[in-house]
């Protein structure tokens, strides 16, 4: 049997309202919205993390946050921990990474060694800043100057990471996003003898916004600003309004010093929308490339991205604190699955990013990898609408975002705030724009009760144990041999694993 391609996709924090396809009156997808007509796009798909490294390490491991360990930027590398590039190379696929991968890198880059082409743009295999493939090609060019997907201060405002927008000073075809597309196109056309599987990171619409001119152009300088821009936040929790605060006292850096807040806010909303149009280009000329080279019907083709963002929606700028809301949590998701996936589907329900690693395995004829925490999403991409989980979570360390039925609940521990705030919930069929918090009103108080039930369910359910007692035997219980088995990890696999075991009514399951 030939086994299909693989090509993920993943757009740095764009948010799931931005896509035409899914009903937005400003952002111009054209190539998004035709590959959504195309395939399955999911409404309802949401990240395990609001930030970059955990979410992609959920991604690549298919393991939750509190399995895997990894919330903040960064860290040290668990050589054991698995990972869909290894697990496909081991079947015969060839491996590739480029982009803002943005993986635990010390001392060594988790997926360095499991990857036959690393295409970091940030830093080598060995985890070193600034120095890439990507940036030593700008460099030798002379453009290293007007690099525009990361910390430039000198070209590109004060600072670090500017959260104002402008046109960017770089050629097109230099860019993170086409060097990416580019080195992806010759890794997939280099070899027909084997399938590959691809990821590709892109930057965009991650700050710094610095759009090529041609798609600032698509945008309006009057352009509406998003309807909860100036929203109050009294209803939030403490670390948000502070947020919002910041955001409306900000100083932008490529206005005049007398400018309105909305003015440079209409600025970097025109930025978005016109890094997300940048991104939508690139994804179009990969979707071209599979066409004409007579691989679009040998290729499975997922789009999504790490995490969401603010964008200026709620009042908020970027994504932190991106715990507390659907902005950050939700993510976009598109498949395109030849031979299975339905076209024109718009599925609604609950899905993780997790989802992929535990989806692509069985799509591509492989053995499915015996440590993820996912679930087989394969039968709503062929159409079905049998709901595969009850709820959706996002992990903060310290706090978790619950999504089911109509609901969404945040849940902050005692103590985390000076004052007694303890939670949000919101009803996101009536309020989508999550206005009122209704955990404090008496008469939403059983549905809190339940959110708190289903995440403690949850948390109890899928958090991965190395041992559990009783063993598991070969023979008999007394006189057998026990048996300890274990993934390269160090943690049972799923077979063993309590929820897995048809004997978890006993004492000590």
């Amino acid at each position: 049997m030939n086994r299909p391609n693989v090509l993920m996709v993943l757009a740095d924090q764009h948010n799931a309202e931005l896509l035409g396809s899914a009903g937005h009156r400003q952002v111009l997808t054209p190539n998004l919205d035709e590959f959504a007509a195309g395939g399955v796009r999911f409404e309802r798909a949401y990240c395990q993390n609001p930030i970059c490294t955990p979410s992609r390490v959920s991604i690549l491991s298919g393991q939750y946050c509190h399995n895997h360990g990894y919330y903040g930027l960064s860290g040290p590398t668990n050589p054991g921990l698995p990972n869909l590039m290894r697990h496909f190379r081991a079947a015969g696929y060839r491996t590739a990474g480029y982009g803002k991968l943005h993986l635990p890198n010390s001392p060594r880059n988790w997926i360095a060694d499991d990857v036959d082409e690393f295409g970091d743009t940030y830093e080598s295999a060995d985890g070193v800043a600034g120095e890439s493939e990507f940036l030593n090609r700008l460099e030798a060019l002379g453009l290293r100057a007007l690099e525009d997907s990361w910390h430039n201060p000198k070209e590109y405002g004060p600072g670090t990471i500017s959260h104002d927008a402008m046109v960017s000073k770089l050629p097109y075809e230099h860019t993170q996003e086409m060097w990416c597309a580019s080195k992806a196109i010759e890794f997939m056309g280099a070899d027909d003898r084997r399938p590959f599987f691809v990821q590709i990171a892109m930057q965009k619409p991650h700050h710094p916004l610095l759009p090529n001119e041609r798609f600032w152009n698509l945008y309006s300088d009057s352009l509406a600003l998003p309807g909860t821009i100036d929203a109050d936040p009294g209803h939030r929790a403490p670390h948000f309004r502070a947020a919002f605060e910041r955001f409306h006292s900000r100083r932008w850096d490529f206005g005049a010093p007398d400018e309105e807040f909305a003015d440079g806010a209409r600025r970097a909303w025109r930025g978005t929308l016109a890094c997300v149009s940048q991104v939508d280009d690139v994804f179009g000329r990969l979707l071209e490339f599979l066409r004409a080279r007579g691989l679009e019907d040998d290729t499975i083709v997922i789009y999504s991205s790490d995490h969401g963002c603010y964008h200026g929606i709620h009042g908020i700028e970027e994504k932190a604190p991106g715990i507390c809301s659907d902005a950050v949590c939700r993510v976009p998701m598109i498949w395109r699955v030849p031979g299975v996936s339905r076209a024109g589907i718009v599925c609604n329900e609950l899905i993780e990013s997790v989802d992929m690693a535990a989806t692509l395995p069985r799509l591509c004829g492989i053995e499915a990898m015996d440590g993820t925490d996912g679930v087989d999403i394969g039968d709503l991409l062929a159409g079905g609408r049998t709901s595969v989980r009850d709820v959706a979570v996002t992990e903060n360390p310290y706090s978790k975002s619950a999504r089911w039925g109509k609901w969404r609940m945040v849940y902050y521990p005692r103590g985390m705030f000076e004052n007694p705030f303890r939670h949000e919930l919101y009803d996101m069929e009536s309020d989508p724009h999550e206005t009122r918090n209704l955990a404090g009103e008496t008469a939403f108080g059983h549905i809190l009760v339940e959110g708190v039930d289903l995440l403690a369910d949850w948390l109890v359910k899928t958090t991965r144990v190395v041992t559990s007692h009783p063993a598991v035997f070969e023979g008999d219980r007394m006189t057998g041999t026990r048996v300890y088995p274990v993934c390269t990890d160090g943690k049972a696999p799923n077979g063993v694993q309590p929820r897995h075991r048809r004997d978890n009514n006993l004492n000590y399951l």
